[in-house]
């Protein structure tokens, strides 16, 4: 009786040419991928209610979930090495970066400070520094040519500043209304943010075993094991990218240092900073070297590029490998499709968050794909070639 069944679901067309066809199920897939991208598009507005309020909640959540992954490592040593209670490790973590903040903040924040005052004192000789080279530049007789071009420019850009400038002012109250709301939720985030971080540092490992026990006990593994791949990724996302952030800040206020520019240390912050965005960061972060070095003449501009080619080549041959390595196993590419995707549909918070959150789908994608080529049995050849390849 079960052989004829068998025989029936064998000869059935939908079988045939559904079920047991690779192509098929890849069709379907994305077909029901781009109807749900498409529903959700439709019925966006029903989920407002839902996005703001994850709006409120999202950056303490956030500010903690990285500080957990960065502070992990001192409080499991201090708890390993010194045979110290948790709870005491973690405070003994938090006292030493509360220490480590005022440090920095009394060393660092004068030099920035400074740095920003002269900068804004030399604006007015570096406008008139931009205007005379302008000025050089039309009346230079080889370019006679593309002197009423520029003038053209020139005349376009002063108008489409002047008309910016008046839009802002006219828009000041709710710029500061806005801005206001900012201050108040980075300020209650900052508020809220250590003790979410002290729960995560004390019960984070017990985090998986909550989650898992309220499903299936056939789920419980699998899931278990997604949560393990997912918290390892994070982990060494996050840890990586802070680590190579701050080398990457340290080499280029060195060099910029080197070379005589102006508001190294600045500089070499915003470089390390904007660091964390991978690929795209480096590069937005020269543009205002460029413009300084611009002021400064053409020698400054090749000193500036040579930093840079030095700085990226250190970063991508010694750093970056000695730090990351290839915990993502994410191409390149990829990377900077997802962050152009997730920035321009999500702003500043897709180009941060994108990755981690690429990293974690990807795993649980794989996870459910290896599941799938088991039970459907359509794989069957790849297994035997896995096998194979063992037993040579």
């Amino acid at each position: 009786m079960k052989q004829s069944e068998d025989k029936k679901i064998a000869f059935s067309w939908f079988f045939k040419w559904f079920l047991n066809s690779k192509g098929a199920i890849i069709l379907l897939v994305s077909f029901l991928l781009f109807l749900n991208i498409f529903l959700l598009t439709k019925i966006s507005h029903l989920f407002k209610p839902v996005v703001d309020f994850l709006a409120v909640i999202m950056l303490p959540i956030v500010i903690s979930a990285l500080l957990y992954y960065l502070l992990k490592p001192f409080v499991d040593f201090f708890e390993k090495q010194f045979k110290l209670k948790r709870t005491l490790a973690i405070a003994l973590v938090f006292i030493i970066v509360i220490a480590l903040l005022i440090w920095g903040i009394a060393v660092l924040v004068p030099a920035v400070e400074n740095q920003f005052s002269n900068f804004m004192l030399n604006l007015p000789a570096y406008i008139e520094d931009i205007e005379h080279q302008l000025t050089r530049l039309l009346e230079n007789r080889e370019l006679n040519d593309f002197t009423i071009e520029l003038q053209k420019v020139i005349n376009d850009l002063s108008e489409n500043i002047i008309s910016y400038a008046q839009r802002i002012s006219s828009s000041f109250v709710t710029w500061a209304g806005d801005f206001a709301s900012t201050v108040a939720r980075v300020a209650v985030a900052i508020l809220i943010s250590p003790f979410i971080l002290f729960y995560l540092l004390r019960d984070g490992d017990q985090l998986k075993g909550y989650v898992t026990q309220f499903l299936p006990p056939k789920l419980r593994q699998p899931t278990t094991r997604v949560l393990t791949k997912i918290n390892k990724q994070l982990s060494g996302y996050v840890q990586g990218q802070v680590l190579v952030a701050v080398a990457v800040g340290i080499m280029f206020a060195v060099m910029y240092s080197i070379i005589g520019l102006r508001y190294s240390v600045t500089l070499g912050i915003i470089a390390g900073f904007l660091n964390l965005v991978p690929y795209l960061g480096s590069f937005i972060a020269q543009i205002p070297v460029f413009i300084l070095a611009a002021i400064s003449g053409p020698t400054m501009i090749l000193k500036v590029i040579i930093v840079f080619m030095i700085e990226q080549t250190m970063e991508g041959r010694i750093v970056s490998p000695l730090v990351l390595g290839s915990k993502l196993s994410i191409h390149p590419i990829t990377i900077l499709f997802v962050l152009l995707t997730a920035g321009s549909l999500f702003g500043v918070w897709g180009v941060f968050l994108a990755i981690p959150i690429y990293a974690s789908v990807k795993v649980i994608a794989i996870e459910i794909f290896d599941w799938y080529k088991v039970v459907s049995g359509l794989y069957k050849a790849d297994f035997i070639e896995e096998n194979s390849e063992d037993v040579e």
